[in-house]
């Protein structure tokens, strides 16, 4: 199986001005890419090997199927997380989770952006189908630091090519700029196939 990079659900602009086109151009076209480029490649030399019963590679591509398949997994989640329609806080099923699990949606929240401030690489919100609950989780690079089991709802990528060229060192700003292009739309559908799929 070739894996392919998914357009994005949006014109580059549409997020303007909270995500320059400049950075979804770069981010999406080149960054993506390379994360596509890289899982197809190792999948390629772990077929390679099984064919020619020739294992010698096989730990090092591994490790770059589990790297490159999380950095464009969690990179198309970033992507159909946002809209130009985005802003407003989740509502229904997810909103009163959320307010379950955390006490409120402004607790929530600042988890959230405390995860973000602190990740080299990723703050999710995921649905950890060992205990049953929304988690907020600190991943850094794609995959360290994940929840076995955690379905992932919300994705948000604080690696420094995602805001560097838009707001400099001041991260902070990205992440609420990233809050008015939140389309909770497709975070409420996961969690919702993660309920019915683990309660």
């Amino acid at each position: 199986m070739s894996y392919e990079l998914t357009p994005l659900p949006y014109d580059y602009d549409a997020l303007e001005p909270h995500i320059s086109e400049q950075v979804l151009t770069w981010h999406h076209d080149t960054h993506n890419q390379s994360y596509v480029d890289g899982w197809n490649s190792a999948e390629e030399t772990l077929e390679e090997n099984r064919e020619n019963h020739e294992f010698g590679s096989s730990a090092g591509a591994i490790r770059d199927v589990t790297h490159n398949s999380s950095g464009h997994i969690l990179h198309d989640l970033f992507w159909q997380n946002m809209s130009p329609e985005g802003g407003d806080e989740p509502n229904g099923d997810l909103a009163d989770r959320i307010a379950e699990d955390f006490g409120s949606y402004e607790a929530w929240k600042g988890e959230f952006e405390a995860a973000a401030g602190d990740a080299s690489g990723w703050a999710l919100l995921v649905y950890d189908t060992f205990s049953n609950q929304l988690r907020n989780v600190v991943v850094d690079n794609h995959d360290e630091g994940a929840i076995w089991g955690g379905h992932p709802i919300l994705s948000l990528d604080v690696w420094e090519h995602s805001y560097y060229h838009d707001y400099g060192p001041a991260r902070d700003d990205f992440v609420d700029n990233f809050f008015e292009v939140v389309d909770w739309e497709e975070p409420s559908a996961r969690y919702e196939q993660a309920v019915e799929l683990f309660e």
